[in-house]
C-alpha cells in the first residue's frame, strides 16, 4: 500500500502491542511515526525491530486492512478513535509513560469536546460488594463535589457496586462522566448496565471509552489494564471500599505511582470491605476522607453550598406530602428522614421505636419516601438517604 493513514496505523498498533504500550511507543519514536512504521523497507529495517514485523500477527498491510475495516464499521455505529496526537486526548492519561496510542470513543458530543480541559477529572472507585456506609459515602462525595459549582467530571468502571453507583450519582447531578470498560467498545461489561452506558455514551461532555479492539471479551487481566487509564486520566482517585485486593486497590495504587493524589474513605476494622481502605492510609498512599468539605478543599474545588438542616427537611416534605398527610404525619416524615441520617441502616422497626410510632405508620411513611426518591430501601427493610 502506498499510502497509510496515521489513525489507522495507530489503531493497528494499539491492537498489536495493547498489553506493551511501550513497543508501540519506541517503534513510532524509532520511524517518526505510525504511518512511516508500517511504510517502512522491510529489507532495511533498523536494529532491533525486525521481529515485530516477520512474526504472525506482527505489523503488515494486512493488519492494517483490519483496522481500516474495522474503524469504518466503527463510525457507522457513532464510535471513533481518538489519536493520542488529537487535541480532545486526555492531557493526564497522555503523561503517563504506558498510556494507550489511542482510546476508542462511544459519545454523544463533538470530538474535540470530549475530554474538556476545564474540567477536573475524578476517579471513583471500590468495591462491588458495597455495604450501606460505601454506597451512602460514594453518593454523598459525588453530590457534595457537585456542590461546590466547579467543573468536575467522575470517571469509574460501570462495574457493580461503587463503579456504577459513582457514575448514577453524577448523572443524577447533572455532571459529566466516564465510562473505562475492560472490553470492546463494541460491548458493555457486566450487560445489565447497558442503559447506563447508552444513557453516559448519549449525554453532553460524557463518554464510554476503552484502549481494547472490538471483540475483545472481559477477562480478568483485562481489568488491570483498564485501572491504568482509570488512574491515569484523573488528577485525583478516591477508594471508597475494598478488601485488601481488589481492582480499587490497583487503581488507587496505579494513581499513587502517577504521582496523583489518592484519597480513602475509612472504615471499620473489622470490616473486610475497609480493609484496604485502612492499610493505604496506614501506609500514607491515601488521604483519609474525614469530609466532604476537607476533601473539596484538598482537590482545591471550593467550598460547597449549605448543608440541608431539619427545617429544610419539614418545608421540603411540607410542599411535597400536605395535600396527603397531615401535619403530624409529615413531622414524623422529617423525624424518620433525620434519624436514618443519623444512623445509616437502620430498619423500619428501629424508625418507628425511635420516633415513636406504630409499625405499620413507619411503614407507610418510608414507603412513599422511598417512591419520592429520597430514601431507599433494601431487602432487610434497612433504610440509607438516596443523595441527590
Amino acid at each position: 500500500m502506498a499510502r497509510y493513514d496515521e489513525r489507522i496505523c495507530r489503531c493497528a498498533l494499539n491492537r498489536l502491542f495493547g498489553f506493551r504500550p511501550d513497543i508501540a511507543h519506541a517503534m513510532v519514536d524509532v520511524f517518526g511515526s505510525a504511518a512511516e512504521v508500517f511504510a517502512a523497507d522491510r529489507k532495511s529495517l533498523p536494529p532491533g525491530t525486525a521481529r515485530y514485523f516477520s512474526r504472525e500477527g506482527g505489523i503488515s498491510d494486512r493488519e492494517y486492512e483490519k483496522s481500516e475495516t474495522e474503524l469504518t464499521a466503527l463510525g457507522k455505529r457513532g464510535c471513533r478513535f481518538l489519536c493520542d496526537t488529537d487535541p480532545g486526548y486526555p492531557p493526564l492519561l497522555k503523561e503517563c509513560p504506558d498510556h494507550p496510542l489511542g482510546l476508542y470513543v462511544r459519545s454523544g458530543t463533538a470530538p474535540e469536546e470530549t475530554f474538556c480541559p476545564d474540567r477536573t477529572f475524578i476517579s471513583v472507585v471500590g468495591t462491588r460488594d458495597m455495604s450501606c456506609y460505601g454506597r451512602e459515602w460514594c453518593r454523598r462525595i459525588v453530590s457534595d463535589l457537585a456542590d461546590t459549582g466547579s467543573g468536575i467530571c467522575i470517571v469509574s468502571g460501570l462495574a457493580l457496586g461503587c463503579d456504577i453507583t459513582a457514575h448514577r450519582a453524577a448523572m443524577e447531578r447533572g455532571i459529566p462522566t466516564i465510562a473505562v470498560l475492560p472490553t470492546g467498545i463494541d460491548a458493555v461489561y457486566p450487560r445489565r448496565h447497558a442503559a447506563d452506558a447508552a444513557r453516559i455514551a448519549g449525554s453532553a461532555r460524557c463518554a464510554v471509552i476503552t484502549d481494547y479492539p472490538p471483540g475483545t471479551v472481559p477477562l480478568q487481566v483485562n481489568f488491570i489494564r483498564r485501572n491504568r487509564i482509570i488512574a491515569g486520566i484523573s488528577e485525583a482517585t478516591i477508594l471508597i471500599e475494598s478488601k485488601e485486593r481488589g481492582g480499587g486497590m490497583i487503581s488507587a495504587r496505579l494513581a499513587f505511582s502517577y504521582d496523583r493524589d489518592v484519597y480513602a474513605l475509612p472504615g471499620r476494622i473489622d470490616d473486610t470491605r475497609s480493609k484496604g481502605c485502612n492499610l493505604l492510609i496506614r501506609e500514607e498512599i491515601a488521604s483519609p476522607v474525614i469530609s466532604t468539605d476537607t476533601l473539596a478543599a484538598g482537590l482545591g474545588l471550593g467550598s460547597r453550598r449549605k448543608m440541608r438542616t431539619a427545617a429544610d427537611d419539614r418545608e421540603i416534605l411540607s410542599r411535597r406530602f400536605s395535600a396527603h398527610l397531615s401535619a403530624a404525619d409529615i413531622s414524623s416524615m422529617a423525624d424518620i428522614l433525620m434519624r436514618i441520617r443519623k444512623d445509616r441502616g437502620t430498619d423500619i422497626g428501629e424508625l418507628a421505636s425511635s420516633c415513636g410510632i406504630s409499625y405499620r405508620k413507619a411503614a407507610e411513611l418510608t414507603s412513599m419516601l422511598e417512591s419520592d426518591g429520597l430514601i431507599s430501601i433494601d431487602l432487610m427493610q434497612r433504610c440509607t438517604i438516596r443523595i441527590k
